[in-house]
């Protein structure tokens, strides 16, 4: 049976979950049907150009996965007077759906931003970039900017307060509501024990006690998480269940939690320190490319150690200052603005610039692997197309 365009969605983002890109960012399904079969190839390019469509078409891929969003500022009017969107009709005229990772393909653990910190350790790359091999191997790694995760079912907790008597029934109405889940797990809750207080007024009908005299009840705090698509049916379902005629009930927004292993950029604490020539030797080496170009600190000498290293792929600039800011002697990245680049090194960060697809690209092949084991019955191809714009002489 072919898998679906669905499942390439779905094993995108067990792979790399879109929730991980930077809000500023468009990942995900760009051009597509779920429902349509992968009757042909999948093709991995970091950029869409003409060269690329030209192949995938002579292939008859069904879907690329495109690593740089080719719909990413509002389009008003799509054309072929710009190239990108000429490609971008070619590759819809010819029925292939579009995927793009970005972001979240950098921030998500054992993906692009580990495959670059390990090129810089000099791991081998067919080893490199894949969610079994060591996280930690040759230095201790964390993110720069750790990512802010929410778990779909726990955005919010309801919190209500209820006779012991009553507690279960109410609380397997939440859970009946879609609230209580977490992971693996449902009927989840806490309660604790307390002591309520009220005074109904004269139109009041209180279950306990009586109106217009003030009552002293002892009744469970119950507590449990639920998302925000089903909170309206909870909490119309936790009134209907509820013994009181106007419970108390408080609706909670709960916050991200930051992971270490996940998000913008790396930060490595080198097991062994080394040289900025050595790790700029090392880069290049790891990912086959014919040079690097690097920016040493001003004040510092030349074969000093290096400790501490940030890790970003592409265009890194903008995470230059919280390497900085983190206690990086050296940042790698692909490119940087000139006058950033100078900011930097006269702050104390040396710089390594790998070329902005070169600190990218060669992690498709390694995703091309991940995607076919987890959907052996399609196949997942790398452009041979796909190149740096810009050649070295």
């Amino acid at each position: 049976m072919a898998s679906t365009i669905a499942d390439l969605v779905r094993v995108m983002n067990t792979i790399a979950p879109e929730q991980m890109a930077e809000s500023w960012d468009n990942v995900g399904l760009l051009v597509g049907s779920h429902a349509d079969a992968l009757t042909g190839p999948v093709m991995l390019t970091i950029d869409l150009t003409g060269a690329v469509v030209d192949e995938a078409i002579a292939l008859k891929a069904s879907a690329l996965i495109v690593y740089h969003p080719p719909i990413f500022k509002p389009v008003s009017r799509l054309t072929d007077r710009a190239p990108v969107h000429g490609a971008l009709l070619r590759a819809v005229r010819a029925g292939m759906a579009i995927y793009s990772p970005h972001t979240a393909l950098d921030a998500a653990p054992g993906a692009l931003c580990d495959w670059l910190s390990d090129a810089v350790l000099g791991l081998n790359p067919q080893s490199t970039g894949r969610p079994e091999a060591s996280r930690n191997a040759g230095a201790d790694r964390r993110a720069l900017t750790p990512g802010r995760v929410i778990s779909p079912t726990a955005e919010v907790k309801i919190v209500t307060f209820v006779p012991a008597v009553d507690a279960e029934r109410v609380r397997n109405a939440l859970a009946s509501a879609g609230a209580g889940r977490i992971g693996n797990y449902s009927v989840c809750s806490f309660s604790t024990p307390g002591e309520g207080t009220f005074l109904g007024n004269a139109d009041s009908a209180p279950r306990v006690g009586h109106a217009q005299h003030l009552e002293t009840v002892g009744e469970l705090r119950l507590e449990m998480v639920c998302s925000r698509h089903a909170l309206a049916l909870a909490l119309e379902t936790l009134r209907q269940f509820h013994p009181y005629e106007t419970p108390a009930i408080d609706v909670i927004p709960l916050e991200p939690q930051p992971v270490r292993s996940s998000g913008t950029g790396r930060r490595l604490v080198l097991d062994a320190p080394a040289t900025l020539s050595e790790l700029a030797s090392r880069l290049r080496t790891t990912l086959a490319i014919p040079h690097v170009a690097i920016a040493p600190a001003i004040g510092r000498a030349a074969d000093s150690p290096i400790r501490v290293v940030g890790v970003c792929p592409g265009s890194g600039g903008e995470l230059a200052q919280s390497a900085l800011n983190e206690g990086c002697d050296a940042f790698v990245t692909g490119e940087m603005r000139h006058h950033d680049a100078l900011a930097m090194t006269q702050q104390g960060l040396s710089l390594i610039l790998a070329g902005h697809t070169n600190t990218e690209r060669g992690y498709l092949p390694l995703l091309a692997e991940r995607l076919g084991s987890a959907l052996p019955a399609a196949k997942f191809i790398v452009s041979k197309a796909d190149r740096d714009p810009v050649l070295p002489l």
